[in-house]
């Protein structure tokens, strides 16, 4: 099983201690209820990644370098390739480990180009990613120079990926927690305002079936003058419309709601926000999410009306993302 020792520790340093001390028994009551059938498998494989030291780590490129080619010979760097591809599908990224380019169906790197030019500074503060993925913007945040990241996302699965990726990068104050966000608690309550400076949701809105419920969510994890980065699909204009999806919307099956900024706007004001403002919007391209050999699935082109790209192949509007900053008082 997963260690979570470290992180108890880096809760402890930053006056996470009340959380700290429930986490252990909660820890043990997920992999209770939600075990995943193929978790000991996964667990085989990252136990069999051979230990090479990385001379360098850069987690501040586009694609986040950890190691170099010259750090193993082509034996092992073949063995490492064979054990990364069980991890098959790879999403979120791009990474380079000691010379293999790991090419994921998300360019990543682009989202965190559109959002970092307008985030208050990371240096030092104290990071939740609710959605997290496998990480990868987390060690962009570690990279910015929060002092901790937390991440939260049910699947074992990226729970896995992630681990990878910490094996080799090694000590360092980012976390992932195997939990929903309905699991976290809302530290502003039960621990006294203790929260994050800096909440991330990129992605996880429209997967809700109660947005208002995720915003007050969202909001209980802030700590008194924090920030919150929500990133979300919505629909071009600023009109006051919501999609609501008769069925599945770009092939996924639970997209429940996409409003237009305006909406998602007052949605915000409603919850308590302040100082809200869109910073990007932006059309989803079949660029930025494509099948790789690292993700040989369908993506973005197959879930597009093959001879109008500006559709869903439902018929609905194709996806377009808006990042919106807002503050608690």
């Amino acid at each position: 099983m997963f260690d979570f020792e470290s992180l108890y520790q880096d809760l402890n340093e930053n006056n996470f201690n009340a959380w700290s001390k429930t986490l252990p028994k909660q820890i043990e009551q997920v992999f209770a209820d939600r075990f995943h059938g193929k978790l000991e498998e996964w667990q085989q494989v990252l136990a069999a990644l051979p230990n090479i030291q990385a001379s360098t780590i850069n987690l501040n490129k586009d694609t986040l370098q950890i190691g170099s080619k010259d750090d193993c010979d082509n034996d092992t760097r073949q063995q490492l390739t064979a054990l990364l591809k069980q991890f098959h599908p790879w999403r979120k990224g791009p990474y380079e480990l000691f010379g293999i380019h790991i090419n994921t169906e998300w360019r990543s790197d682009w989202k965190w180009q559109r959002i970092s030019p307008h985030i208050s500074s990371l240096q030092n503060r104290s990071v939740l990613d609710v959605g997290c993925g496998n990480g990868y913007h987390m060690w962009r945040m570690y990279a910015e120079g929060a002092r901790l990241v937390v991440g939260a996302d049910p699947s074992q699965f990226f729970l896995t990926q992630f681990h990878t990726i910490k094996k080799y990068v090694g000590e360092a104050p980012v976390h992932l927690l195997p939990f929903k966000s309905e699991e976290l608690p809302a530290f502003t309550q039960e621990f006294k305002g203790r929260g994050f400076d800096t909440v991330f949701s990129m992605g996880v809105l429209y997967h809700r079936p109660s947005p208002i419920r995720h915003l007050q969510e969202l909001k209980s994890f802030l700590r008194p003058k924090g920030e919150l980065v929500l990133e979300t699909l919505v629909l071009a204009g600023d009109d006051d419309r919501i999609l609501i999806p008769q069925d599945r919307y770009a092939k996924m099956r639970n997209v429940w709601f996409i409003p237009t900024t305006p909406v998602l706007e007052r949605m915000l004001e409603r919850v308590g926000f302040t100082n809200i403002r869109v910073v990007d919007i932006t059309k989803t391209s079949v660029e930025e999410q494509r099948s790789t050999d690292w993700m040989n699935y369908e993506s973005l082109s197959d879930f597009l009306d093959p001879e109008d790209h500006s559709k869903t192949i439902e018929g609905d509007p194709a996806p377009v993302r808006a990042v919106i900053i807002a503050n608690v008082l």
